[in-house]
C-alpha cells in the first residue's frame, strides 16, 4: 500500500489551447509540479538538501480534459521500491465527478546535489513515501 499525495489544479486562461481545454503540455507541467511538491512536503530536510530528482521518462494517457475555470485533483504515489537511482511515480488527475482525465507513469532519477551524479536511492530516503 502506498501513500498518496494530492493537490487540486484549476485551469486558468493561459492553460487553455485552441481546442478550448487544458493543453497537453500543461498536464506535463502539472505532473512535474505535483511530484516536486510531494518531495518538498514529505522528504526529510537533510535529504531535500542533499538530493534532487530529474525526470527521465514520461508515459501519459489522456482520457479527458477540463476547460477554463474547471479543476482537476492530482494524486501521486510511488508504487514500488526504487531500483538503483531510479524511482517510478504514478499520477492520476480526476475531474470533480471522479472521472480519470490523465494518468501517467513517470520515471525519476535521483542526483546528488554536491556532485551532480546519480545517487542510489537509499531505503531511508524513500521510506516516507511508502506505507509499511
Amino acid at each position: 500500500m502506498t501513500t498518496r499525495f494530492t493537490r487540486t489544479f484549476t485551469a486558468a486562461p493561459e492553460h487553455i489551447d485552441e481546442l478550448g481545454h487544458v493543453n497537453n503540455s500543461v498536464w506535463v507541467q502539472w505532473i512535474q509540479d505535483l511530484a516536486t511538491q510531494h518531495w518538498a512536503a514529505v522528504a526529510d530536510p537533510d535529504h531535500h538538501a542533499a538530493f534532487f530528482w530529474v525526470v527521465i521518462r514520461h508515459e501519459i494517457d489522456y482520457r479527458g480534459n477540463i476547460a477554463e475555470g474547471e479543476s482537476a485533483t492530482g494524486a501521486t504515489w510511488i508504487p514500488d521500491p526504487p531500483k538503483g537511482a531510479k524511482s517510478l511515480r504514478c499520477v492520476e488527475f480526476t475531474d470533480e465527478a471522479g472521472k480519470v482525465l490523465v494518468s501517467a507513469r513517470t520515471t525519476w532519477a535521483m542526483l546528488d546535489k554536491a556532485s551532480g551524479r546519480l545517487a542510489r536511492v537509499r531505503p531511508e530516503v524513500i521510506a516516507p513515501f511508502l506505507e509499511s
